[in-house]
């Protein structure tokens, strides 16, 4: 098992920044990828940005050039900075960690901009 917890969301206006981060406990040795996914209200689940323990990354299109993600292996961390953010972005944001067969997932963490 893996546990997730994510932290730093919060209230910006638009055109700031904010980083998110997001701890893995339990069976981290397993841990291939970790990223990002948000749901924004009546919209689905979708992928921010995904990287690999390798450090392949992978983004949105939507968040291209804005977004940069970045993890600390030794830490079992990884982080999300978003600059430029735009309304659009508002969303709850989830940490997922993949693991073996399983994917894990955070509480979320509320992120607002504000226009």
């Amino acid at each position: 098992q893996v546990q997730v917890v994510e932290s730093g969301g919060g209230l910006v206006q638009a055109g700031g920044s904010l980083r998110l981060s997001c701890v893995a406990s339990g069976s981290t040795f397993r841990i291939d990828d970790m990223g990002w996914h948000r749901q924004a209200p009546g919209k689905e689940r979708e992928l921010v940005a995904g990287i690999h323990r390798g450090s392949s990354t992978v983004y949105a299109d939507s968040v291209k050039g804005r977004f940069i993600i970045s993890r600390d292996n030794a830490k079992n961390t990884v982080y999300l900075q978003m600059n430029s953010l735009k309304f659009e972005d508002t969303a709850v944001y989830y940490c997922y960690a993949a693991a073996g067969p399983g994917t894990f997932w955070g509480q979320g963490t509320q992120v607002t901009v504000s226009s």
